[in-house]
């Protein structure tokens, strides 16, 4: 049984979208392979945290899930379809899964005979076979899981499909993102009725990023900068899709601001996104006698109550 997406992420179903994205946040910094290297527990439970997440934060992936449960995010599903047999099964009794979640497996597309076939063929009374037609394989539904730079560079993934057929490489387009589905024709379960194979269909997930978001096509980065930085300006490197580029921080600096960099976002197809780099200003961390010196210096020029008119 699938586990419940909001137990995954520790919060109740009524949680808001920031709720869910906070308890994400917490949970995908603890989890992060990185923090947790060979540790294969804490990598399945990231991916399941992460899975959850892509489901919940998106409105209409959220709202198939709580109608549906788990059933809805998998490859193929119909909701049409799936509402006509819930219209049906109302009347002649059919039962339910586990999560009051059907189990019904014509309302998935590419699984044999649709709903509505199925539907035609009893009222129309027929029965038996389709006329010796020649049924294709079923579809195999399998997961990859990419780094964040892989999903926004692009990259080529060289596959071993567990049917015993021959290794296969996957060209991920670049601009991928969380959620993705390739299908790779006739990769899938071979016929039993010496029709066509079905294919071979991966959803795409990826692994957060320890600095950068990403928004739909665009990028944020959270980017350091010293004092003297802030205060005099400069240029500094600033990594993007493109490579590096030399980033003007003009001069009085202050933490929190943005600046934009257009067109040095996510590429996907004809359409790229840009970069929005926030400075945070770093202070020196050591306990010496000169730095205390110098901010009290600098705490001479502050002019007025740096937090005058915040107020709730």
């Amino acid at each position: 049984m699938a586990a419940d997406l909001y137990q995954e992420l520790g919060v109740a179903k009524t949680a808001s979208e920031a709720e869910i994205k906070k308890a994400y946040k917490k949970l995908a910094t603890k989890l992060h392979p990185d923090k947790n290297p060979g540790d294969k527990r804490v990598e399945t439970r990231f991916k399941a945290v992460n899975r959850a997440y892509q489901t919940l934060s998106d409105p209409k992936k959220r709202a198939l899930y709580d109608e549906f449960g788990d059933d809805a995010m998998r490859e193929g599903f119909d909701v049409q379809a799936a509402r006509a047999y819930q219209r049906a099964s109302q009347g002649y009794g059919a039962s339910r899964g586990p999560g009051g979640s059907f189990r019904f497996e014509d309302i998935f597309t590419g699984g044999g005979a649709g709903i509505g076939d199925l539907f035609g063929d009893l009222f129309s009374g027929k029965a038996g076979g389709r006329g010796g037609a020649r049924m294709r394989g079923s579809d195999i539904a399998s997961e990859i899981t990419i780094d964040f730079s892989q999903a926004v560079l692009g990259t080529e993934v060289a596959l071993t499909l567990q049917n015993g057929g021959d290794p296969v490489t996957v060209r991920i387009p670049a601009g991928a993102t969380d959620g993705d589905r390739l299908r790779i024709a006739g990769r899938g379960q071979p016929s039993p009725h010496s029709g066509p194979p079905g294919d071979l269909v991966l959803a795409i997930r990826v692994r957060p990023h320890p600095h950068f978001e990403r928004k739909e096509l665009d990028l944020h980065l959270d980017l350091p900068i010293t004092v003297g930085e802030a205060y005099r300006g400069g240029k500094v490197p600033v990594p993007t899709p493109e490579g590096s580029v030399n980033l003007t921080i003009p001069k009085h600096a202050q933490s929190g601001q943005v600046l934009r960099l257009k067109g040095k976002g996510v590429h996907r197809g004809k359409n790229v996104g840009d970069l929005y780099v926030r400075f945070l200003i770093r202070l020196p961390d050591s306990d010496s006698r000169d730095v205390d010196k110098a901010v009290d210096e600098m705490e001479r020029f502050m002019r007025g109550n740096v937090r005058a008119g915040i107020e709730l």
